[in-house]
């Protein structure tokens, strides 16, 4: 059974094409962990100032092992585009 990591990140408007060039920059370096499967990056639209970034792993240990060693490296440094963030988190029930 899959687990899926979605991180709902408000932006304040005007901010989005930052987080998106972000996430360009980076996008492949997740595709090489033990345990990836999947990424999207979702836009917004009527309105909302929240992107989503939904990443599905094989199983909670795989996507800890990330959190905790390379993507902790890629949330530090550069100045921020969110003024939010809330981790949601699931498992996949039906394919």
């Amino acid at each position: 059974m899959s687990v899926v990591k979605i991180n709902a990140i408000t932006v304040p408007e005007g901010r989005g094409a930052d987080l998106e060039a972000r996430f360009v920059g980076r996008a492949h370096d997740v595709e090489q962990q033990p345990g990836f499967e999947r990424f999207e990056l979702l836009r917004p639209t009527a309105g909302s100032t929240r992107y989503f970034v939904v990443s599905t792993w094989t199983d909670e240990d795989s996507y800890q092992a990330w959190r905790t060693g390379q993507a902790g490296a890629h949330h530090g440094g550069s100045s921020p585009v969110a003024t939010g963030a809330e981790l949601l988190e699931f498992e996949t029930v039906i394919l």
